[in-house]
């Protein structure tokens, strides 16, 4: 091995038998250093992992020498640690335009939440501890009222996400029995999740009714046997059908399975608990209303438009709710104490709605308007043209986000933002030149995530609160765009 200071030939390979033993790089003061840091155990682990890749590459003759010098060893090292304890789990900037992105963790949670949050798990907790009468309590109850409160339900429960919620209740008031849905609502959400699948799941017979495009009453009436326990109503909120369409409303499915004695739950998917067209955004049916329609259960999400941590709630009757509580099913799905103080925050949010726009993120992007995304698209526009020169050209657009998770899908909202091109003469090599920008903006400390459409690389500025998180970040890419 190399001492240090020793000169090295431009140019010359390194040999095996260059490389130092293990024994040898941990007794260099810097990884000395990195092990007080760090612990033995894992530097080691990555100095074996190290030298390993090294004597792969000096046994083929492509190790330069100078990469066994002592520094330069020790330098890697480091690196590696780094690597190493870099969690896999990162935050990004969602610049895609989809503001509620599944892939980028759907809602962003509140700074409530996160407080609250940290605070429950900085210490014990009473999750089940029911504090005025020093005994055993139920989890359950720490949202249930916040969620009666502002539903009007009679009862709730809370699960770990909305599949679970809905796989839940029909296991639990029909399990064995028969579910009467409309053939056009036999949805299939991301990860193959299908509702006949979720039917045979819970152990209840389906039994589809109507046609694809149009259902009526009469045809849930004329499926309704002996056998028959519940008819199901699903939100199609991830797809639309237009023209010769018709379907049966709530109201009419809760007076014909109140004359059968028969349930009705609707699943809402994404959930908003309130009118979002009071802020200028498309409809979305509410709990609230297919509560008053006369649903026994209602289910949706909490990490879409609710605007909170993943969860399935599910709201409706005493009754109803009670079965699907007992369910043995139930404590297999429950919410852990993280995403439940998460949630507890942020229903609480709900109970002063004229501050929604301000404390919740997903509200407060969905209803931004495109000036203020133009805005923040000008204070980008000469700084990210300077970075990206001479490489790609760069413009300030008006651009269309999309609320995003399966909620409202043909609907759009006006935004704005950057559009990027590269500059080569013709298209050839555009696609490649597109990625390698992607690429760059993906490996930056905080990745910056944008989408390629036209031939270019779109950065919608709707969800980005703080310009300061890309323009901070320029000098570190082009440099990497110039390597």
């Amino acid at each position: 091995m190399a001492a240090t200071g020793e000169s090295v030939v431009h140019g010359s390979k390194a040999r095996p038998q260059d490389l130092p033993s293990v024994d040898k790089l941990l007794r260099l003061d810097a990884a000395q250093a990195l092990a007080a840091a760090h612990g033995h155990t894992l530097v080691a682990e990555q100095a074996r992992s190290l030298l390993d890749h090294l004597r792969v590459l000096a046994l083929a003759g492509g190790l330069d020498a100078g990469s066994v010098l002592p520094e330069a060893l020790a330098h890697e090292l480091a690196t590696r640690v780094q690597a190493r304890l870099s969690p896999r789990l990162r935050r990004v900037l969602n610049l895609t335009g989809t503001v509620i992105h599944t892939n980028l963790g759907r809602s962003v949670l509140p700074q409530a939440a996160i407080a609250h949050l940290t605070a429950m798990m900085e210490g014990p907790n009473n999750l089940e501890y029911d504090l005025a009468g020093g005994g055993r309590g139920d989890r359950d109850s720490i949202v249930e009222g916040l969620l009666c409160e502002i539903t009007g339900a009679e009862a709730a429960t809370v699960v770990n996400n909305n599949a679970a919620a809905v796989l839940l209740t029909i296991a639990a008031l029909a399990g064995g029995r028969e579910v009467v849905i409309s053939r056009g609502e036999l949805v299939e959400i991301g990860g193959a999740f299908r509702m006949p699948d979720v039917m045979a799941s819970a152990g209840a017979a389906m039994v589809e009714v109507g046609t694809t495009n149009r259902t009526h009453l009469a045809d849930y009436a004329r499926a309704i046997t002996p056998q028959t326990a519940l008819l199901m109503k699903v939100h199609t909120s991830n797809y639309a059908v237009e023209g010769f369409t018709a379907s049966v409303p709530e109201s009419q499915l809760a007076e014909l399975a109140k004359e059968r004695g028969v349930a009705l739950a609707t699943d809402l998917g994404s959930g908003s608990l309130i009118d979002m067209s009071s802020y200028g955004l498309p409809k979305e049916p509410t709990p609230q209303e297919m509560l008053a329609a006369g649903c026994g259960v209602v289910t949706f999400s909490g990490d879409k438009l609710l605007g909170g941590p993943q969860a399935g709630l599910i709201v409706g009757s005493r009754e109803l709710v009670g079965k699907i509580r007992k369910f043995p099913m139930k404590r297999a799905l429950r919410l852990s104490k993280l995403p439940l103080a998460a949630l507890e925050a942020t229903l609480m949010l709900y109970l002063q709605p004229e501050l929604l726009t301000r404390d919740l993120p997903t509200l407060r992007w969905l209803t931004r308007p495109a000036g203020q995304a133009a805005q923040t698209a000008q204070q980008l526009l000469e700084p990210l043209r300077e970075a990206l020169a001479p490489r790609y050209a760069v413009t300030a657009e008006a651009m269309l986000s999309q609320i995003g998770s399966g909620s409202l899908p043909v609907d759009r909202l006006p935004s704005a933002g950057l559009a990027i091109a590269p500059l080569l003469p013709g298209k050839r090599g555009t696609g490649t030149a597109l990625e390698a920008l992607a690429t760059a903006l993906r490996e930056l400390p905080l990745p910056i995530i944008g989408r390629i459409a036209d031939d270019r690389l779109l950065l919608d500025c709707r969800c980005l609160d703080d310009a300061a998180d890309v323009l901070n970040q320029l000098a570190a890419l082009r440099e990497r765009i110039t390597a």
